[in-house]
């Protein structure tokens, strides 16, 4: 059983770094292109938040290889099972259930879930961070007429005179 564990600690801290790695890359790349002044703010948004998805969930693809490769190393799924599947549905947990670990290796389902559970966690607070500095930087770079700078004045000198 400490086998599994540390397999399963090795496979997630391999996935956390890859994470870490795309989420650094993406994270820049999407402040780069926030940083634009751009005619066409919602495209703007789309293809940024577009970009930051596509970006996360290349990881999300890359930390499952990861999984199947070392499902293959130790031997955790049935001959003939499909390793890629088998860590797919694993990490997503998605649990249909029609392939399970060999005996010997029936804790390491359940950690890929745990480690898929933590880096779904985290793509979603990545995603919501670039969408609000996005937001926060189309806001300001807005013309002073458009509706969302008299919005953003409105609530200023509201949250001035109350606060």
């Amino acid at each position: 059983m400490a086998l599994q564990f540390l397999v399963g600690a090795l496979v997630s801290v391999i996935d956390i770094m890859i994470h870490a790695l795309v989420t650094i890359a993406a994270i820049g790349a999407a402040r780069r292109a926030g940083l634009r002044h751009t005619m066409w703010p919602r495209t703007h948004l789309m293809a940024v938040m577009v970009v930051t998805a596509a970006s996360l969930m290349v990881a999300h693809t890359l930390e499952v290889l990861v999984w199947a490769l070392a499902y293959m190393i130790v031997g955790a799924a049935p001959a003939g099972s499909h390793l890629l599947y088998f860590a797919f549905v694993n990490y997503t947990t998605l649990g249909y259930g029609d392939v399970t670990p060999v005996e010997a290796w029936r804790l390491i389902g359940p950690m890929t879930a745990m480690s898929g559970i933590l880096m779904f966690g985290w793509s979603t607070a990545v995603l919501f961070e670039v969408l609000r500095k996005t937001l926060e930087h189309l806001a300001s770079i807005a013309p002073s007429g458009s509706p969302s700078r008299s919005q953003d004045r409105a609530k200023s000198s509201v949250g001035g005179a109350t606060g």
